[in-house]
Order: C-alpha cells, then structure tokens, then sequence
C-alpha cells in the first residue's frame, strides 16, 4: 500500500483533545477503505493538521475523512521515505 500525507486548513486554535478526537473519527471508519491512519499533527496558530496514512488510494483517504466530517484540503501520495 502506499503512504499519504494529507492537510487540513483553517482549524485555528484545535486542541489536543480535538485532535485526538479527530483522529480517533478516522480511526473508527477507516477499515472498510482499506487505510490506516498512522499518526496526525497539527499547527493551532497556524490552524493545519496533518495526517499520515497508508492507503489503496488519495480517494479513499478521502472518503474516510469526509465521513468523518473533516475532508481534507489536500492529500499528497509520499512515494520516498528515509
């Protein structure tokens, strides 16, 4: 499977708790897609989250995050890792 990264814009001020909440949403629903979110980040002042996953597809990273209530913004494919 291959590895993405995706970010969310304009979540100034999210909290640790909100975060791990968020995280925990895709966690719950990511199964049938066939990802697995691995780790998330975020920047409060700057208001982006990251997410890395792995996945068949950017889509089905996708899908779990809109059933989660938080699409993201962008979702880029990390072919290279060290």
């Amino acid at each position: 499977m291959a590895k993405f990264m995706d970010v969310h814009h304009g979540m100034a001020g999210i909290t640790e708790d909100q975060l791990r909440m968020a995280h925990q949403a895709d966690l719950d629903l990511q199964g049938p897609e066939g990802v697995r979110f691995e780790q998330a980040w975020a920047d409060p002042e700057a208001g982006v989250v990251y997410c890395l996953s792995e996945a068949p597809s950017k889509e089905a990273v996708q899908r779990v995050h809109e059933r989660a209530g938080h699409p993201a913004d962008e979702v880029h494919p990390v072919p290279l890792t060290i």
